[in-house]
């Protein structure tokens, strides 16, 4: 299953990968910026696979807290095959993670809960000087792209309808 996903992944990563560098084009949008880090291949192949890559390369502004590969490791054994596998329950999981409009991190410390695009709340808390959302700790904030904005998270948010 691991050697399928690693293929799926290459094929997701070459398919988001622009073909040529365009010196024109100096900001990319959010996909394009979490595939160029090199930390986001699982994400992508996620994103790939619940086919929501044209929406998170489109106009926004998104607000998107991306998992680390390493957050999508610490999943249970099987629940990313299993995820990867229901485009419904990945689609939800993955929309919880984005929220309408640009929120950089000087707002986001001030909320209590965010609005995501999958109609759940994310609850939100700043515990010495970290924010959380939804039980993830933000990591790297305020990565900016061409539509929105980015902030790095250590796990995977989990909507409270798959807890």
């Amino acid at each position: 299953m691991k050697d399928k996903f690693l293929a799926v992944a290459l094929v997701a990563v070459s398919i988001l990968l622009p073909a040529s560098s365009d010196a024109q084009m100096t900001e990319k949008d959010i996909v394009d910026t979490a595939v160029e880090a090199g930390s986001f291949s699982t994400l992508a192949v996620a994103l790939e696979v619940a086919g929501l890559v044209d929406v998170l390369k489109g106009k926004g502004p998104f607000t998107v807290f991306a998992p680390t590969d390493a957050a999508f490791d610490k999943l249970p054994d099987g629940i990313l095959e299993t995820l990867l596998a229901d485009k419904q329950a990945l689609t939800e999981v993955l929309t919880f993670h984005v929220v309408e409009g640009a929120v950089m991190s000087e707002v986001v410390m001030k909320m209590t809960e965010v609005g995501t695009v999958s109609g759940f709340k994310a609850e939100v808390k700043v515990e010495s000087g970290q924010v959380y959302a939804a039980g993830a700790k933000v990591i790297t904030a305020d990565i900016v792209a061409s539509n929105g904005v980015i902030h790095v998270i250590d796990n995977v948010m989990l909507p409270p309808a798959l807890h």
